[in-house]
């Protein structure tokens, strides 16, 4: 079932507790630049909007299907210009650790799904939400950190900071 990306974006702001502001001013041609926050909901939005492709092992496109890590790879290369690593295991490695009070929209969300930790990577959206690629089978998801499955194999979160590092160009 394929659902538009409005309604993406209306699930993402109610689970972010922002909600659009309409103004009847004129709207100028200038757009200010986004600031952390908002990239990291355009993310999550945009992660979102890749609901209906597979799982592929090994996938990064969205033409042929993504594996778990390889999703996270090109929704942050897609919406922020970030080159973060290949697998799951190595972006474990980068960022900031977080607690989970201190989840945003945005953030790597890890969990050990094969007896290695952060064998599994998805991008944390809101309201203990995250949106992953799962396995074969399935495509991207939206799942609860409370799930019983998830929350006995939750491995931490870590929050990549857009920054030189990871850009595309350096």
């Amino acid at each position: 079932m394929k659902y538009p990306a409005t309604l993406f974006s209306v699930l993402l702001l109610s689970a972010c507790g922002t909600a659009p502001v309409h103004t009847s001013a004129p709207q100028s041609s200038y757009t200010a630049p986004l600031n952390d926050e908002a990239q990291m909901n355009n993310l999550a939005i945009y992660a979102m909007s890749l609901h209906d492709t597979p799982y592929q092992y090994g996938g990064a496109s969205r033409n042929n299907g993504f594996d778990c890590s390889g999703f996270v790879q090109f929704v942050f290369q897609n919406s922020l210009g970030l080159n973060l690593p290949r697998t799951s295991a190595e972006m474990g490695r980068i960022g900031t650790p977080l607690d989970t009070t201190q989840l945003k929209p945005g953030d790597l969300v890890f969990f050990n799904t094969t007896r290695s930790a952060n064998s599994h990577v998805g991008i944390f959206i809101g309201e203990n939400r995250f949106v992953h690629s799962p396995k074969s089978g399935k495509a991207i998801m939206i799942t609860s950190l409370n799930e019983k499955y998830w929350r006995a194999r939750y491995n931490g979160a870590r929050r990549i900071t857009p920054n030189k590092q990871f850009a595309v160009n350096n």
